[in-house]
Parts: C-alpha cells; structure tokens; sequence
C-alpha cells in the first residue's frame, strides 16, 4: 500500500479548495461543477474525489477552515492588550472587506446556510467561536476598565457581529464604498459604543 505523505494531502487538499471557493465566489455554490473546480484547479475528477467525496463536502471543509483560522487568530489577540486585540481584529475585517472575491463567498455561504441543513450547522459553529471570542476579549475589557463595565460582553459581541455583517453588505450593494478608506469611521463607532460613560474614548 502507497504511504500517504500527510503534508502533500494536506497542501493538495488546500490547493483544491482554493481554486473551489474561487469558482464559488464567481458562480455560486449552485452554478459551480465538479468540472469547474478540476479546472481551476488543474486536476482529473478522480484526482478530486480522491480528497473530496462531493462539492458539498469541499463547502463543508471551506466552511471548517474559517472557523480554524478564526480561532488561531483570536489565540494570538487574546496575547495584546484587550482593546489592541480589537482594534486589530477590526483591521482584519475591514482588509477581508475589500477583498471583494472573499465578500462574494461569506456572502454565498450565509445564503447557502438558509437552505442547507448541514451548512447551516457549520457556518452556525463557526459564528459561536467568533462570538465566543469576541465576548472573552470584551469580558477582559471590561475587567481592566477598558470599556463601560454595564455592558454585557455576549450583547456587545453580538452587535459587534451586526456591524460586521453590515459592513460585508454594504461592500456588496455598493461598489463605491471602499472599507479602507472607512477605517477610522469604524473604528470610532465601535469604541465609542464601548467606552466608559465618564471615559475617554479610544482614538
């Protein structure tokens, strides 16, 4: 029996969903082919069912992948200081928000969870660490007296999510808006919606 080198599956496997989230975002999840991603991605259909046993399987492992990279990346915030984490995590956002590629697949994938059962599970578990996240960071915050100590840190998460959510929108209904360019606008209004009453507010 061939010995599965783990780190060529793993880089293969990486390599197909690439070019499928690529063919996702310009297609949809509906209109793309398994013919459309061994294209993209330079692979025999038998090549791909090696890695991936459906379409709906390559969505599933997209979908994993997020939340992976979503809670390597609160690991590393959780290590600044809570509100340096937050500044930066918004940051982050505002660079995934002007790629317009990675708008048009989170935008798929929401779509896709209000149809699909199974990608409804998975897009739901990633936005729980997501949420989770940002709720401990607000929560050390708070402790700190960083932010207003009233506020409760799953709320305030919540609608963290909600400008979040917002701002991926706006980028698709409007090609004008340039998120980077909205930087110290977004950051204003989320640190003045967390800043102590009698506080100063974050620059």
């Amino acid at each position: 029996m061939r010995t599965v080198d783990p780190d060529r599956h793993a880089a293969r496997r990486g390599a197909i969903m690439a070019a499928a989230a690529r063919c996702f975002s310009e297609k949809g999840f509906h209109r793309t082919s398994t013919a459309d991603i061994c294209a993209a991605a330079g692979i025999s259909s038998g090549n791909l069912f090696h890695y991936f046993p459906s379409k709906q399987a390559i969505i599933a492992a997209i979908i994993d992948r997020e939340a992976e990279e979503v809670a390597a990346l609160f690991a590393g915030l959780r290590e600044m200081e809570p509100l340096d984490g937050l500044s930066r995590f918004l940051d982050l956002i505002l660079d995934l928000a002007a790629d317009g590629a990675y708008v048009r697949l989170a935008l798929e994938i929401s779509a896709e969870s209000s149809r699909d059962p199974a990608v409804a599970v998975r897009v739901a578990r990633g936005d729980g660490i997501l949420q989770g996240a940002l709720r401990d960071l607000l929560a050390s915050a708070a402790e700190s007296g960083a932010i207003d100590p009233t506020l409760d840190p799953a709320a305030a998460a919540a609608w963290i999510g909600v400008v979040v959510d917002g701002l991926f929108n706006r980028v698709s209904l409007d090609p004008a808006f340039r998120p980077q360019e909205q930087g110290a606008m977004i950051h204003r209004l989320v640190m003045r919606f967390l800043a102590p009453a009698a506080g100063k507010v974050a620059p």
